[in-house]
């Protein structure tokens, strides 16, 4: 097993975005908002360069594992730095052959009435702080952090899986049209 003696990632950091580190926690404010994540578990060394602008994550003698953990950690501190500036967006299409589908949000559940003609409306949970909003067969969900975007349209495209039939013939169902 080989150990690298020193293993760096420096994120840039943009105009009118603050990035505060304290003991493995990472608080990232932009003009949208504030998104905060714990790192401390992760074995790896987040620090602020005021001089580069930009956070460094390293790691010392690092293997395998850990090299890759200075990668992912640095990958999730760009993605909430694009979530405070720009922020994140999926756009849904709604797809239906022959019974119309009504789709509403109440509370914290996405509510699909009258899949396949069945009954019972099926639900799909959101996560976190996640806007949707829905225009005809399109559903926009939108939010700071890209996680929970994700995982909110992943809930509702599973919410509408079609088991026991031909996905060839049975092609309904909310499906995920463009990341932004």
């Amino acid at each position: 097993m080989v150990k690298l003696e020193h293993v760096a990632v420096s994120v840039p950091i943009p105009e009118g975005v603050t990035v505060e580190v304290q003991e493995g926690r990472v608080v990232v404010k932009g003009p949208k908002g504030s998104l905060e994540r714990d790192f401390s578990k992760s074995g790896v060394e987040i620090s602020v360069d005021n001089e580069r602008s930009a956070v460094v994550v390293e790691a010392w003698y690092a293997n395998r594992r850990l090299k890759a953990m200075v990668g992912t950690v640095a990958a999730h501190i760009r993605n909430m730095i694009k979530g405070v500036t720009q922020g994140f967006r999926y756009t849904m299409k709604i797809v239906y052959a022959h019974f119309p589908v009504s789709v509403k949000v109440q509370g914290n559940e996405v509510i699909i009435e009258n899949f396949l003609g069945e009954r019972s409306p099926r639900k799909a949970k959101i996560i976190g702080d996640v806007k949707i909003t829905i225009e005809g067969d399109t559903i926009v969900i939108e939010g700071l952090n890209k996680e929970h975007v994700g995982q909110t349209a992943a809930n509702i495209q599973l919410a509408t899986k079609i088991k026991d039939k031909d996905p060839r013939v049975f092609m309904d169902g909310i499906y995920v049209a463009s990341k932004e």
